[in-house]
């Protein structure tokens, strides 16, 4: 699928989201083939988890979002909202962000 490439490594790849949810929306994904943070966390080698976590950071930082602060996201299973089957990382910024998450009151 065609992206508007960040940076790429052999183990990492990040990209501008397609449809951007803050002014400044970018992805971050391990080339591997893990589902969520716990299974990347849990079978990926050091090599790729070293790798994925630079490539983040280094992101933040060249993006323009690592000063003034932005928001790391990776939805989970279907309670944390998780769309796509593949684990990456959502860094967004650029903007006032405001709460975390809404709260409702329980049922």
């Amino acid at each position: 699928m065609p992206c508007q490439k960040i940076t790429e490594t052999s183990h990492t790849l990040a990209f501008h989201d397609a449809f951007p949810k803050a002014k400044i929306h970018a992805l971050v994904i391990p080339k591997g083939a893990y589902q969520n943070l716990n299974e990347f966390c849990k079978n990926a080698s050091t090599e790729e988890l070293e790798d994925f976590w630079r490539t983040v950071e280094g992101v933040s930082t060249s993006i323009g979002i690592a000063d003034d602060g932005f928001r790391m996201i990776s939805n989970a299973g279907l309670n944390g909202g998780q769309e796509v089957p593949h684990f990456h990382i959502h860094l967004v910024g650029g903007q006032e962000l405001g709460a975390m998450i809404s709260v409702s009151k329980a049922p």
